[in-house]
């Protein structure tokens, strides 16, 4: 049975973690981005991005300052016994990496008051699922402002499925460099308003290189936008395309598109 203090602790490790070093799959990405851009801007704009990849790697620094909000999926396996809430863990967890790590980034919506240490009314936002067997998995994805801003829904009307493509370029165009491209987007699709958000984000926790055909496709029309690395220009606008869905109303057709900046920054603890 996992103790209070343990998990506390392999949390405020995989935060660490999160901020420091980015996954494999991404750097991969921008190595290969780098490699086939033409463009000589765009180009120094992706080694600018390697270079700061390994200097956060090497001293254990955030690789970027908006260390955005802390948001976690967790896995609750049924068979397992905790003597506490995985809430108060996680919340704890936080706590204790702001001042060593983390921006203090969560306010008051309407007083803008900071807490002054990434948590509030809720905050950090943790989804919890039921699995069968005794396992817990927490998987961390903070989520910094620049992206989160230009993300959007839209709520159309179920004969509209060949619009998705539109409204989805719609969004990554009006975005140009605000959310630091190459960006990976995160698509949700069908459930209900909220859902759909949810379903957008969760997507971003995906392996970059499980892209299927549907999302390769989008991906090829995102790049021909042409805003490239930092919006200036190139080949490379996204690095992926993940995309979630579920079942909807026989009337509706939620779509949420959740823009992630290149540094996609997640990690995860099996305990």
């Amino acid at each position: 049975m996992p103790e209070f203090e343990e998990v506390v602790e392999r949390i405020k490790e995989m935060i660490k973690r999160a901020h420091t070093e980015l996954p494999e799959d991404v750097v991969r990405a921008i190595r290969k981005s780098y490699e086939a851009e033409e463009s000589e801007i765009a180009r120094k704009n992706l080694e600018i991005i390697l270079e700061n990849i390994e200097i956060a790697k090497k001293k254990g620094l955030p690789i970027c300052q908006d260390t955005g909000l802390p948001i976690f999926f967790v896995e609750l396996g049924r068979e397992l016994e905790l003597e506490f809430r995985i809430e108060d863990a996680i919340k704890k967890a936080v706590r204790e990496m702001t001042p060593k790590l983390l921006r203090p980034n969560v306010v008051h919506p309407l007083t803008r008051k900071n807490t002054g240490d990434n948590t509030g009314i809720g905050m950090p936002m943790i989804n919890v699922e039921l699995k069968e067997g005794d396992r817990l998995r927490i998987v961390y994805l903070p989520k910094g402002a620049g992206s989160e801003n230009v993300s959007a829904i839209k709520m159309l009307l179920p004969t509209d499925v060949e619009r998705i493509k539109d409204f989805v370029l719609e969004v990554v165009a009006n975005s140009l460099g605000l959310p630091c491209p190459p960006i990976i987007v995160g698509l949700g699709i069908g459930g209900s308003f909220d859902m759909a958000a949810k379903l957008a984000k969760r997507a971003l926790i995906r392996n970059l290189d499980s892209m299927n055909e549907f999302e390769m496709e989008m991906l090829e029309a995102i790049n021909s936008l042409g805003i490239g690395p930092m919006g200036l220009g190139g080949k490379t606008t996204a690095l992926a395309v993940l995309s979630e869905i579920a079942y909807c109303h026989t009337a509706s057709l939620p779509v949420a598109v959740n823009i992630q900046c290149w540094a996609n920054r997640r990690s995860e603890v099996i305990i």
